[in-house]
Formats: C-alpha cells, structure tokens, sequence
C-alpha cells in the first residue's frame, strides 16, 4: 500500500492515501475516518466524506480532501465533486481547485 503522508502542523492529523482501496484515511482518537472516490480514466468520483460523529468539528474531513486534492494535483488527476460536502463546503473554501474538477469520466 502506497502511503502518502500529509501532517500539517496546524492540526497534527496525519492522512495516509490506500489507491488499492481506493481512500484517504485519517485516524483520529481510534476513529477511522475516510473520503472515498472511485478511479477510472485518470479521474476520480470523490463520493463520500466520512467523519466519525466523536470527532468532528476538528478539520478532518478538510484535511482529507486537501490531501485528495494536492495528489489530484500532483498526479494530473480530475475530480468529479458527488460528495456533498466537497461540492458545497470544500471547493467554497478552497475555489484554487475548481479547475480540475469536472462532470464525467470522459
């Protein structure tokens, strides 16, 4: 598994990337924490952001994506925004990343 470790300072969250499993996972107080997305043609459906209820409020799901978005970024991959909260919360905050969004796999 392909470990891609972001840990800004300001939270001290660390985010590991799984492409096999397709997910950025965050562990945070022994509560896994996912944003999720499916690959196909060098684009990726961003479909859920899960953040445990124990632990929200903390930035976790913002820095999931963040860290989705920069390998995104890196790697020359579009996103499609289903997620709900990426859509209307995330590329609000972050609008630098709207270019490489887009609606479809093709």
């Amino acid at each position: 598994m392909e470990e891609e470790n972001q840990n800004p300072p300001e939270t001290g969250i660390t985010v590991e990337h799984d492409p096999v499993g397709q997910k950025f996972t965050a562990e945070v107080d022994g509560k896994t924490n996912v944003l999720a997305y499916t690959e196909v043609n060098d684009t990726w459906d961003i479909f859920e952001v899960a953040v445990d209820e124990g632990v929200r409020g903390r930035g976790i799901g913002e820095q999931l994506a963040l860290a989705a978005f920069r390998h995104a970024v890196q790697h020359n991959i579009k996103i499609i925004p289903s997620c709900p909260y990426i859509k209307d919360a995330f590329l609000k905050k972050y609008p630098e990343f709207k270019e490489i969004t887009t609606n479809s796999f093709y």
